[in-house]
């Protein structure tokens, strides 16, 4: 029996669909904001203030492992309706939410583990969510974007590592533009459509908690890519997920864009 925490896009939807298709026995926990796996017969609406009841849920389960997956986002902690173990942990989410998204996970992470329950990997049941190590468009990086590519990933490992930075662009001078609170697709959006060759990095950072924030890339982020003159991606082998990726390598093939796992 696998728990599901389910939030926001793409991910979540993908990864239960293999689930299902594996004929794995899993029950959900819907923290998206409109409840949109409420349908589902295996699915809880508890917000994240209720603890105990979270907790009581997962046992009464015989449930020894969890997944996250999607976004997650920050609630509003005074409309949260607590229970006693919500009144007993939330003054920890609330100091960990200063730090940011990922350090609230990795507290929800530390609390879960108190009460015996371990958070593996996302893409534990979902490997194909990846790339290996390789080039996988017809298009491959030169000379030049190898040396920039190296580049720029000692930058993206220079910064704050409890930001919200997963993405850099880069080009052979300096760093075009980097990824703040809004994520990917904001920065790719205030890119001028230019001649300059850019290039696009992508990566967990070095204290990024793997079980629940992987970096994402999909066929929109080609679609930003190509109207930011991205000539290139870079993405972590086995680290980042590719949704929709068929049609996110054609597009890319098409449009002379390479992709590339290290």
């Amino acid at each position: 029996m696998i728990g599901l925490f389910l939030g926001e896009n793409l991910l979540p939807i993908e990864i239960l669909k293999n689930l299902k298709k594996r004929k794995k026995n899993y029950f959900i926990i819907d923290l998206t904001k409109k409840k949109k796996f409420q349908k589902d017969k295996n699915s809880h609406q508890i917000n994240i203030g209720k603890f105990g009841e979270i907790i009581k849920l997962i046992h009464k389960k015989k449930c020894k492992k969890v997944i996250f997956a999607g976004s997650i986002k920050k609630p509003v902690f005074s409309k949260l309706k607590l229970d006693l173990k919500g009144i007993f942990y939330i003054p920890r989410i609330i100091k960990a939410a200063k730090m940011g998204d990922a350090a609230i996970l990795k507290e929800l992470i530390k609390i879960l583990d108190e009460n015996k329950i371990k958070v593996i990997r996302l893409n534990t049941f979902n490997k194909e969510l990846t790339l290996k190590k390789g080039c996988y468009t017809k298009i491959k990086p030169s000379i030049l974007d190898k040396i920039i590519i190296k580049k720029g990933i000692t930058e993206l490992k220079k910064l704050n590592p409890y930001d919200h930075v997963q993405a850099i662009v880069v080009n052979n001078s300096r760093i075009v533009s980097y990824e703040k609170k809004n994520g990917t697709k904001n920065m790719l959006g205030k890119i001028k459509n230019s001649n300059q060759s850019n290039i696009l990095i992508k990566m967990p950072k070095s204290k990024q908690d793997l079980r629940v924030d992987l970096p994402t890339i999909g066929l929109n982020t080609l679609k930003d890519c190509k109207k930011a003159s991205i000539k290139g991606i870079v993405v972590k082998a086995n680290q980042n997920i590719f949704l929709n990726k068929y049609e996110s390598l054609k597009f890319a093939n098409t449009n002379k864009i390479f992709v590339v796992a290290l």
